[in-house]
């Protein structure tokens, strides 16, 4: 259980460094017989830096909670 909390609180670092991540999916512009035309259309997503600090907070719950037991 404590190394579930550890890796909750590197998770909630890593969302807290990285607030954003942009990724690409293909997607079909011309399709005319055998000609075939394709576009990468990107898309961002997005999150607040509050978001990775309150995974850290949870990570940290698990830890103490562990390691009462």
């Amino acid at each position: 259980m404590k190394k579930a909390g550890i890796i909750i609180v590197i998770l909630g670092l890593a969302l807290t460094i990285f607030t954003a991540i942009t990724f690409f999916t293909r997607e079909k512009v011309v399709d005319i017989g055998s000609l075939k035309i394709t576009a990468n259309k990107p898309h961002h997503l997005s999150w607040s830096p509050l978001v990775g600090i309150a995974v850290m907070g949870a990570g940290g719950v698990v830890i103490l909670i562990s390691s009462k037991k």
